[in-house]
C-alpha cells in the first residue's frame, strides 16, 4: 500500500511539475513575445532549478523526508498553482519588473519540483524497496506522467479552462497527493494533525482562487487593455480579446492589436485596394491570414471577383466574425458571402497540396514576432505563393512598420526580392498603429500607382495614394539587410529588436 501510494505520487507531481513549466513558458510568450526564447531560457532556467533542488535534499535527514515531501508538495501546490493567476495580475498592474518575476517565479518553483522524486525514491528505500525496481518505477511513471500532461495541456486544459485555472488546477492535485499520503503514513507521521490542517488550508485556499480565476484574471486585464473587455478565448493557437469602448471596438491577440474599429478602414483599404486596382477584372483572390474578413470585406467590393478563398489557422477566429452580430456589421457580413470559401489550416501546409492559381494575393499574417510566424515571411514561403500567382497577378504583404521596425520592413522587402519577385514598398499612416508598411509583388516589376479607384473608398483618393508611395528620408527602404531564410530565421531578430528599441 506505501510503495504504491508513492508511485501514484509520482505520477502526479510529475505531471503537475512539467504543467507549470510549460504554463510559465506560454504565458511569457503571449505577453512578452518570442516564444522560442522563452520557452528556451525558462525550460533551461527550470531544469537548472531542479537540479539546485534535488542536490538540496541531501541536508533533508532520513527521518524527516516523509514529512518534508508533504511539506513540498503543500508548497509548489500552493505557489505552482497562483502562478498563472499571479503572472496575469502583475501584467496587467505593470510590465515592467515582469520579466523579473517570471523568472524568479521559474526559479523557486523549479527548485521545490526538483526536491519531489529524490524525497520519493528515499522514502520508498526506507520501506526496503529493492534498489532496481525502485529506480524502474520512479523513472516509469515520472515519464509517463509528464507525457499525459504534455498531451493534455495543449489540447484540452488550456483551451477549456485557460492559463490561471489550468495552473489551479494542478496546484489543487499537488495539494490532494499531500493530504492523501499524510492520511495513508498518518501512523509514521508524528506531525500528522498539523501537516492534515495545513493541507486543508492550502486545499480551500487553491479551491477559492479557482472558483475566482476568471473573475481576477479579466480585472487583471481590463486594466491592461483600459476599455471593456467583451470577448475572450483561449483558442489551441492564441488568446483572443475583445475590447469595447463606445464605438471602438479592438481585436487583441496574445495581447497584440489587430485593429481599432475607429481606423481599420485606413488599413485594410491600403492593404487591399492596391494590389486589386493593378489586376483589372480579378476573378479570383486569396487571402492569407485575415480571420476577421475585413480585408475580404474590401475585396467584395469588386463585382468582378467571383470567388475568394481565405486561410485561417484559426477556427475559432473565423467563427466568431462570421456569427458575432456586432463584427458581421463590421465586416459587411463578408466571411458568410457564398463567394468565400474558408480553410481553417496552416497557410504553407495549404499552400503546398494546391496547384490552382489566384489574380490577387494578399498576406495579412500576424507580424514576425516568433518563429513559427516567420516562417510564413521566409525566402521558401514566398516562393511558394509565387507558384500560385497567374502570369500578370500581383501580391501584397503586410510588412510591419516601416518606421518603428526598419530593419524588419527591409529584411521582408530582400526576402521577397530573393524569392524572385520584384516588389513595390508604399506606406500607410493608421493612428492606432502609426505608419505601417506594405509590399506589392509581382513578377515583371510593372506596377500602377492608382490615381483613382473603381470603388467606394473612405481614406484612399489620389493624393493619399501618390503619398503612400513616397517615402521620407527618416522612413527609407533599407536595402543593406539579410533575407529571412527558415535556417536562421533573421527576421524574427530584427522584428525583436527593431520593437524593443520602439517600445519604452
Amino acid at each position: 500500500m506505501f510503495n504504491r501510494t508513492l508511485i501514484i505520487s509520482v505520477f502526479v507531481v510529475a505531471s503537475c511539475g512539467l504543467a507549470y513549466e510549460l504554463i510559465i513558458a506560454a504565458l511569457a510568450s503571449y505577453l512578452l513575445g518570442d516564444s522560442i526564447l522563452q520557452f528556451s531560457t525558462i525550460i533551461g532556467g527550470y531544469l537548472f532549478a531542479m537540479g539546485i533542488g534535488a542536490h538540496l535534499t541531501r541536508y533533508i535527514k532520513d527521518e524527516d523526508a516523509l514529512t518534508r515531501f508533504i511539506d513540498i508538495e503543500l508548497l509548489v501546490g500552493l505557489i505552482g498553482g497562483v502562478c498563472a493567476l499571479l503572472l496575469f495580475i502583475l501584467f496587467g498592474l505593470s510590465s515592467a519588473p515582469f520579466r523579473v518575476i517570471v523568472y524568479s517565479l521559474v526559479f523557486i518553483i523549479g527548485t521545490i519540483v526538483g526536491m519531489e522524486i529524490p524525497l520519493v525514491m528515499r522514502v520508498m528505500n526506507q520501506y526496503k524497496t529493492d534498489f532496481k525496481e525502485l529506480v524502474s518505477k520512479v523513472l516509469t511513471f515520472d515519464y509517463m506522467g509528464a507525457l499525459a500532461v504534455s498531451l493534455l495541456f495543449p489540447l484540452v486544459l488550456a483551451p477549456k479552462l485557460g492559463m490561471a485555472r489550468s495552473a489551479l488546477l494542478f496546484g489543487i492535485l499537488n495539494t490532494l497527493v499531500a493530504i492523501f499520503t499524510c492520511h495513508v503514513f498518518r501512523e509514521q507521521l508524528p506531525k500528522y494533525k498539523m501537516l492534515m490542517i495545513k493541507g486543508n488550508i492550502v486545499l480551500v485556499a487553491l479551491l477559492t482562487a479557482f472558483f475566482f480565476a476568471n473573475d481576477l484574471t479579466e480585472k487583471a486585464e481590463q486594466h491592461y487593455f483600459g476599455d471593456p473587455i467583451v470577448y475572450q478565448y483561449n483558442s489551441p493557437y492564441q488568446r483572443l480579446v475583445l475590447t469595447k469602448y463606445k464605438d471602438d471596438t479592438r481585436l487583441f491577440i496574445n495581447g497584440n492589436l489587430q485593429f481599432s474599429s475607429m481606423d481599420e478602414a485606413r488599413y485594410h483599404e491600403a492593404l487591399v485596394l492596391p494590389a486589386m486596382e493593378n489586376v483589372p477584372k480579378a476573378e479570383k483572390v486569396l487571402i492569407l491570414g485575415g480571420g476577421d474578413g475585413l480585408a475580404t470585406r474590401e475585396v467584395l467590393k469588386y463585382p468582378d471577383v467571383k470567388s475568394i478563398v481565405l486561410v485561417d489557422l484559426d477556427p475559432k477566429m473565423t467563427e466568431l466574425f462570421k456569427t458575432s452580430a456586432q463584427l458581421t456589421i463590421l465586416n459587411d457580413n463578408a466571411l458568410n458571402n457564398d463567394k468565400v470559401t474558408i480553410v481553417n489550416e496552416d497557410a504553407a501546409k495549404w499552400l503546398e497540396r494546391q496547384t490552382e492559381q489566384y489574380d490577387v494575393i494578399i498576406i495579412d499574417l500576424p507580424d514576425p514576432s516568433n518563429f513559427s510566424l516567420g516562417k510564413l515571411y521566409s525566402v521558401p514561403m514566398y516562393r511558394l505563393v509565387k507558384q500560385h500567382l497567374t502570369p500578370n497577378g500581383v501580391m501584397v504583404v503586410q510588412s510591419t512598420s516601416p518606421y518603428f521596425a526598419p530593419h524588419a520592413f527591409g529584411s521582408i522587402n530582400k526576402t521577397l526580392q530573393a524569392a524572385d519577385l520584384q516588389t513595390l514598398p508604399y506606406h500607410a499612416y493608421v493612428p492606432s498603429f502609426g505608419e505601417w508598411g506594405y509590399i506589392l509583388a509581382n513578377r515583371d516589376g510593372n506596377f500602377m500607382i492608382p490615381e483613382s479607384y473603381q470603388v467606394n473608398t473612405r481614406y484612399l483618393d489620389k493624393e493619399t495614394t501618390a503619398q503612400m508611395f513616397k517615402f521620407p528620408l527618416d522612413m527609407s527602404v533599407r536595402t543593406d539587410l539579410e533575407a529571412n531564410h527558415l535556417n536562421t530565421q533573421i527576421l524574427v531578430k530584427y522584428f525583436e529588436q527593431d520593437w524593443r528599441k520602439a517600445t519604452p
